[in-house]
């Protein structure tokens, strides 16, 4: 299929099922954040998912790839990225599989309904305060600072779009680790499995991957330390495999 691409956009191989992703780098291209999520995250046969802020649907296509799901959802509140993402899921001739809505996060109880989802992920925002923002309008701002939405934005509605029993997937910073268990806790969503990321193994880490369950009972098992590089520009061998080279 051919598709037009748009000014500044261009498309990137996944290496996976030789499916291919629209991206503009002058508004916001996904990051190995995602990637490590959509590897982290589990979808059972005849699961329903859902990916709240899925920008340019990186995660929904990825995880099409990798998992036996019946059906993916991205949410995406920005125009311009949703736009992207629906026309990413044609480019791959995945309409079938993968469902791309413009809409808000917050509301996405309304939009989908209560125990709509057996899986949630998110690669939400990280930073919180208005440090180091230039222009708040701007889709990288808004992909990175909470502007839009909250941490307990997030996991209220997902909270609410899980059926019980349902996990929810997230990646996020180490700094905010007590507040995130702490808000996961208080909407029931019981953390279940936790990965601590290092760009290199004598590094301190700067990504955390949660699994949390709807209603789940208390115990967490912590995996070993995911390590990203061997040396710069050399990624370890567990990285490779999630980026299936």
């Amino acid at each position: 299929m051919t598709i037009n691409l748009k000014e500044n956009e261009r498309l990137d191989e996944l290496q996976r099922n030789g499916y291919r992703i629209i991206q503009n780098p002058e508004k916001f291209c996904f990051g190995m954040d995602a990637v490590l999520l959509s590897g982290f995250a589990r979808a059972k046969k005849g699961d329903r998912v859902l990916d709240m802020g899925t920008g340019t649907g990186i995660i929904p296509i990825l995880m099409e790839a990798k998992t036996e799901a019946a059906h993916l959802t991205g949410l995406e509140i920005q125009p311009e990225s949703a736009d992207m993402a629906k026309r990413s899921v044609e480019l791959n001739h995945l309409q079938e599989k993968i469902a791309i809505v413009q809409g808000d996060m917050k509301e996405a109880g309304t939009l989908f309904g209560a125990a709509s989802f057996d899986v949630v992920t998110c690669n939400p925002p990280y930073m919180i305060g208005q440090h180091g923002i230039k222009n708040p309008d701007a889709p990288k701002a808004i992909a990175r600072h909470e502007i839009l939405c909250t941490l307990e934005d997030v996991v209220s509605q997902a909270a609410k779009v899980l059926k019980p029993g349902g996990n929810f997937y997230m990646v996020h910073r180490p700094f905010r680790l007590a507040e995130i268990m702490v808000t996961l806790q208080k909407y029931r969503l019981e953390p279940k499995r936790m990965q601590l990321v290092y760009p290199f193994v004598d590094k301190e880490p700067n990504m955390v991957l949660l699994e949390a369950n709807r209603g789940g009972r208390p115990r967490m098992r912590v995996e070993k330390p995911l390590v990203v590089y061997r040396e710069p520009g050399v990624y370890m061998p567990e990285i490779y495999e999630i980026y299936g080279y």
